[in-house]
């Protein structure tokens, strides 16, 4: 007997049918069967069902012999099933890699609850991905199971049936069914959740929801949406049936009231012809249902008139919307007057030559080298004031004990920057600031640079999507220094960004605390993750692909490769910052983190710790390699893509020929080397050393101090010494190596 039943009703989907099945059946679990169900599809859905069923014995293929609708064919199906689990997939959408195992590990956890829901993500024609926006309701789910009753919020998700299995026996002894339809999910649905006596929620994106261009029964223009009313029918019916659910009543009476009026307010789902009559039909159905004693939201009560007040209120909605967007424009542009002229007033006044402004990442906080710089200033030279500039209060409310901000483009914001004498920022300024004579701009940027940048993706159409190189470069005619820790990234900057700035051979003062690291600085992270002192830490930190439209490529499998390092071993994951809020944690990673699988790092504010507290790096093309050699630990290049990844963003060097460790070019590859202990062989060794030497050239752990006393404080400070620093082995002292 299969794990999984996966029904999957087919028509007019001959172009999308292929891919559909290759998710399922390239799945590394492998304990399902498919009924592919032919609903006498005219196109040739029934040839590529047999072609699939003759080649691979889990593909049974059955054929209609006229065409029933959707919810029929998934009914014709579940005779055939035999699994534990009914899965209802529709044939346009695809499964996400690793679903199956994912969905068969949580209802092992849950002691095989009646419904698992799990989470899915939007994908466009066009290229795009969103995540279900209501993925924290199976967040908050919890670790176990519930009913509707304890945690109700399961019952906004959408009401679609391809985004739960389903307990088969428990789906035979209340003998559900799909009638049939338009919205035949609904009756489906509705029941369902309200029977369960165990549900259990997987937050892990396991579906790709295709949102096509044309093709999509709901989106058509036809009478058939009328059939929402009889579905909700079948649904009260259900509840009368079942005098213990009378409570959700209300819940329906109102759910069906938005419903109908969300395909009402649709321009392309109804004929006009048709429009009022759909609204006559759902306020009766709206005044027949409703409870004796239900309130009825502001929305709702639009139902309660006639179709003429609807439309006028509609109108009028309409009219007030777009008269209160004018109203911001308005207040906008008198408050960007205002903020101008605050600006201008305070530039007459002198520079203050105490004050320095900083921000990272965006305004994202104290963070990267602008922090380490800030640290030093205020041990240095505690007479100038540092200000931080952040985007929200949610994120002042994240900044350290005493440190001083201010909102962007805030009046204090703009009285700060109209008179500071020092700005640090690893990101460009807004261009709304105007750098003034003798104020000094120092940029830090983000590491060392392997893929292109700034001007030099001028020759990188697919990489420069999105990128306004012209405005990048503008912005940077207002540096005044550009920090750099090697001569790699001296010659790139003053190519990728043609300004008139000096290149300062600092050093990256976020290293400072890498280069000096002790034995006993990452266990402050191993504590609060709950990492075991004598465990071996991978770090895992891929970084985002511009072949791929949102970033996101799945190079690795994440659950296989923390199980194939086997005991002893914590892996721990750090996505690139820009897929941080992303569908890519739902894709697995925020599920094995909640299992204790692995450990999420991706939203770890200090990247330094996570670092500090690993022994081994593995990566692909990320800028953290160049830091992360400063720990002189090893570092494994997983490189399975290069050609696509340098053919696409471009880089200025072959990592691959000139690596920090090992290359890897397939998962294979790199479980041998993670396993054979080669990794930390004397050939790894001796490439970390020559990388060193190249890129740690001006980490010197003394990065922080030199911007400090040459840039702010005009004092004379010794270059970078012409060594490179190796932490020693056990008592955290460091020995010198000499640099090229």
């Amino acid at each position: 007997m299969p794990r999984f039943s996966i029904i999957v009703p087919c028509f007019k989907v001959q172009g999308f049918l292929a891919e559909c099945l290759d998710s399922v059946l390239d799945q590394s679990y492998r304990d399902f069967e498919v009924i592919a169900v032919d609903d006498c599809s005219p196109d040739g859905c029934g040839a590529i069902l047999d072609e699939y069923a003759a080649r691979d014995p889990r593909v049974k293929a059955l054929h209609l012999p006229e065409n029933a609708g959707l919810g029929r064919a998934r009914n014709a199906g579940m005779p055939h099933a035999t699994g534990d689990y009914l899965f209802f997939l529709d044939s346009d959408d695809t499964l996400t890699p690793g679903a199956l195992r994912a969905m068969a590990d949580r209802l092992d956890e849950t002691s095989d609850p009646d419904v698992l829901v799990f989470d899915y993500a939007r994908t466009y024609w066009w290229g795009g991905t969103r995540r279900n926006v209501l993925a924290h309701v199976l967040a908050q789910a919890g670790d176990g199971t519930f009913t509707v009753d304890e945690h109700p919020e399961i019952l906004d998700l959408l009401m679609v049936v391809w985004n739960k299995v389903y307990r088969r026996d428990f789906v035979q002894d209340n003998d559900f069914q799909f009638p049939p339809g338009y919205y035949e999910d609904t009756p489906w649905t509705f029941p369902v959740m309200l029977s369960a006596g165990r549900i259990a929620a997987l937050d892990r994106i396991c579906l790709n929801y295709r949102q096509r261009r044309q093709g999509n029964i709901l989106s058509t223009t036809s009478r058939k949406h009328f059939d929402i009313h009889d579905q909700y029918e079948r649904v009260f019916a259900f509840v009368d049936s079942h005098p213990e659910l009378a409570s959700r009543r209300p819940y329906l009476h109102r759910k069906m009231g938005e419903h109908c009026l969300d395909i009402l307010a649709k321009p392309d789902r109804l004929p006009s012809k048709d429009k009022a009559e759909f609204f006559r039909r759902t306020a009766e159905m709206f005044r027949a249902h409703k409870p004796a004693d239900a309130t009825v939201d502001d929305e709702l009560r639009l139902l309660e008139g006639g179709y003429p007040a609807y439309v006028l209120k509609r109108q009028a909605g309409r009219a007030a919307g777009e008269a209160g967007r004018r109203a911001l424009e308005v207040r906008k542009a008198a408050a960007g007057r205002v903020k101008r002229a605050y600006a201008a007033a305070h530039a007459r006044r002198s520079l203050d030559p105490n004050l320095a402004v900083y921000s990272a990442f965006s305004h994202r906080g104290v963070l990267g080298d602008p922090a380490a710089v800030h640290r030093k200033a205020r041990e240095l030279a505690p007479h100038i004031r540092g200000v931080w500039v952040v985007r929200s209060e949610e994120e002042a409310a994240q900044l350290p004990d005493g440190v001083e901000h201010v909102l962007l483009d805030s009046l204090p914001y703009r009285r700060i920057t109209a008179r500071a004498t020092y700005f640090v920022n690893n990101v460009s300024w807004p261009g709304t600031l105007v750098k003034r004579p003798g104020s000094v701009h120092i940029h830090t940027h983000q590491g060392t640079p392997l893929k292109y940048m700034a001007a030099d993706l001028l020759a990188k159409p697919g990489a420069r999507h999105g990128v306004d190189v012209p405005q990048m470069l503008r912005r940077a005619d207002r540096w005044d220094y550009s920090l750099v820790a090697n001569r790699h990234s001296e010659l790139v900057w003053e190519r990728a960004y043609p300004c008139h700035f000096t290149s300062a051979r600092t050093g990256s003062p976020r290293n400072d605390v890498l280069v000096g690291a002790r034995p006993e600085d990452g266990a402050a992270f191993r504590e609060r993750h709950g990492i075991p002192a004598d465990h071996t830490v991978v770090l895992y930190a891929p970084t985002r692909r511009e072949y791929r439209r949102g970033g996101h490529v799945d190079r690795v499998d994440l659950a296989r490769f923390a199980a194939d390092l086997g005991d002893g071993h914590t892996l721990v994951v750090r996505l690139h910052p820009s897929l941080a809020t992303g569908p890519a944690r739902g894709l697995g990673l925020a599920d094995l983190h909640r299992r204790g699988v692995l450990v999420d790092a991706t939203d770890e504010l200090h990247v330094e710790d996570v670092m500090l507290a690993s022994d081994v790096l593995v990566t692909d093309y990320a800028a953290l390699m160049f830091d992360y050699a400063n720990l002189d630990r090893p570092i494994v290049i997983h490189a399975d893509d290069w050609p696509a990844y340098a053919a696409s963003r471009g880089a200025y060097f072959d990592v691959t020929a000139e690596p920090p460790g090992h290359v890897s070019r397939s998962y294979r590859e790199l479980a041998w080397l993670l396993a054979s202990d080669s990794w930390r062989d004397e050939e790894s060794a001796r490439l970390r050393s020559s990388f060193r030497e190249r890129f740690c050239e001006f980490d010197d752990g003394r990065a922080a101090e030199r911007v400090v006393r040459t840039l702010m404080l005009g004092e004379r400070m010794p270059s970078p010494s012409a060594e490179v620093k190796v932490p020693g082995p056990a008592t955290g002292h460091d020995v010198l190596a000499p640099s090229s």
